[in-house]
Formats: C-alpha cells, sequence, structure tokens
C-alpha cells in the first residue's frame, strides 16, 4: 500500500510493555526523513470494548519531540486478540506518514511472581512440597489456563 506523507518520516522501533498487571510503556524515535517540527501522537485500541484511547502521559525528548508514552490502569480484560497501536505525525510543512501494529498482549507483558508461595518441609525423605498460584496479569486478572505457566525453582539452600 502507499502512504500518504514524507518516506522516512513515519517513526521507528515501536515497542510497548505492560508491566504490574495495568501500566504500559511505548517508546518509537522519530523517522530518519520527519521535518525537525514532526509531533507524534499515540493512539491504540482495545478490540474487546472497541475502546480508541490517546496516550495520558507521553515522555518528550530534548527538542520537545513526543518519543514514548505512559499508560496508567491499562485494561485488556478478555481480549484474548491483539491491541491495535496507531502512531501520527504532524508537521506545518509536510505530511507525515503514520505507523501501526497489531500486537498480541501476553507477548509484551512483563509478568508479576507467583501469588502465595507456601514451602512445607517434613523431617522424612519425602523432602518439600512448594505450591503456589498463577500470577495476575493485564488480559486476565488470574489466568484460567495454568498450563501457559511456566516455572523454575532455583533452592539456593537445603
Amino acid at each position: 500500500p502507499v502512504f500518504a506523507g514524507v518516506d522516512g518520516s513515519a517513526i521507528e522501533n515501536f515497542s510497548c510493555v505492560i508491566y504490574n498487571v495495568s501500566f504500559m510503556n511505548c517508546t518509537w524515535q522519530a523517522g530518519r526523513h520527519a521535518p525537525e517540527d514532526t509531533q507524534y501522537y499515540l493512539y491504540w485500541k482495545n478490540w474487546e470494548n472497541m475502546d480508541e484511547k490517546e496516550c495520558e502521559l507521553y515522555v518528550t525528548d530534548e527538542n520537545g519531540r513526543n518519543t514514548g508514552c505512559r499508560f496508567q490502569n491499562v485494561n485488556i480484560g478478555e481480549n484474548k486478540e491483539n491491541i491495535y497501536f496507531l502512531v501520527n505525525g504532524s508537521s506545518k510543512d509536510s505530511l507525515i506518514q503514520f505507523y501501526d501494529e497489531y500486537i498480541e498482549p501476553y507477548k509484551i507483558e512483563i509478568l508479576t511472581p507467583p501469588l502465595n508461595v507456601t514451602v512445607n518441609c517434613t523431617g522424612d525423605s519425602a523432602g518439600c512440597i512448594i505450591t503456589w498460584n498463577p500470577p495476575h496479569t493485564s488480559h486476565l486478572k488470574v489466568v484460567e489456563t495454568v498450563q501457559c505457566f511456566e516455572y523454575e525453582i532455583d533452592i539456593r539452600k537445603k
């Protein structure tokens, strides 16, 4: 497809991360051929409720250009679909190409530790039994499919 705007004016190196269940940070770099006065605006859409939201708190570079965004209270809900991200640009002198991408929430989430970790050790040769619950996530507050998780236990001392 042909996109209106100056070639190379769309953002580059876009990435987002979800952390602590309901926070999301996104970052990008200005297009290599974007005019000096180009400003960028980030929108994202949750397909579950068709909510489109603009960035709540932009992160700017030394020239005042938006190069990132911080979201609080991100609610992916039970959305198992991709999140749609769109970054528009504007300039006084030129049309700026937009950038868009679909991202699966679970691929960009840094998970919290497992919940309710317990260790019960007996004095005999049976050893210890360690149990835990899956962590909260942004897309399901408590995940129903516990098979999705892999855990590693690191025992430091006997």
